[in-house]
């Protein structure tokens, strides 16, 4: 999933989002507002409004330095909205699945992609195909934990870190914010604590860990961790 800037689509306003997204987890289905986003851009993928229609730039520079020696490795983009970042693992070289929980979110993907070697899938990361398990060299998670509440967090952490291969990675993307702060905004950044949950809980190693701020004015705080079963 893209970043969220709600200043360069009009198609929903900031306080219409935030507003659905609570009304689903009140409701308990924390992911049942995703198709809306993109059935809102009436088949056009310009139109969905937290696209930067490009991949991160992070993922393409480490892709660029680090070298997987592999005769067949595969990636798997979670949430990959409207397949910017699984194409550029393509152009990589990987054999790439990317999902997300949207029909229409991969009808766009498939339509602006005719030719891909991507595997687009409908899929359900709580719920994902048991051939999936540890099967990955590569999973990309960009922007999916941020915009789940609660238990379904650290429920969405344990199942990306289960799809690494042994000796894999996990590349995380996400806003950032302080501990104990912005508890109640939506999307919630994820605290350091939770990003290092995929060391002290999901043993993993960190490989390296950047925290940054974006290019939005005012900038917004992020973190890009990498992290290897």
């Amino acid at each position: 999933m893209e970043d969220l800037d709600f200043l360069k689509k009009e198609t929903f306003s900031s306080e219409e989002y935030k507003k659905m997204v609570k009304d689903f987890q009140e409701k308990d289905n924390p992911t049942g507002w995703f198709d809306k986003i993109y059935q809102s851009a009436n088949g056009d993928y310009t139109e969905v409004f937290w696209a930067d229609l490009e991949p991160s730039p992070y993922l393409v520079s480490w892709l660029k330095e680090e070298k997987i020696n592999k005769e067949k490795k595969t990636a798997i983009v979670i949430g990959c909205g409207v397949g910017d970042d699984a194409e550029a693992l393509s152009s990589f070289g990987f054999k790439v699945t990317a999902f997300d929980i949207s029909p229409t979110a991969i009808d766009l993907c498939k339509k602006r992609f005719p030719n891909s070697k991507v595997n687009y899938l409908v899929e359900d990361l709580f719920n994902y195909p048991k051939n999936w398990f540890e099967n990955f060299d590569i999973v990309y998670e960009c922007n999916t934990i941020q915009v789940l509440p609660n238990q379904y967090r650290k429920k969405a952490r344990e199942a990306m870190s289960s799809l690494i291969t042994p000796n894999g990675y996990i590349l995380v993307s996400c806003r950032s914010r302080e501990e104990n702060t912005m508890e109640d905004v939506i999307p919630l950044p994820l605290a350091k604590s939770e990003m290092d949950e995929f060391v002290n809980l999901d043993n993993l190693k960190e490989i390296s860990f950047l925290a940054y701020d974006d290019t939005q004015e005012p900038p917004v705080p992020h973190y890009f961790g990498i992290y290897q079963k």
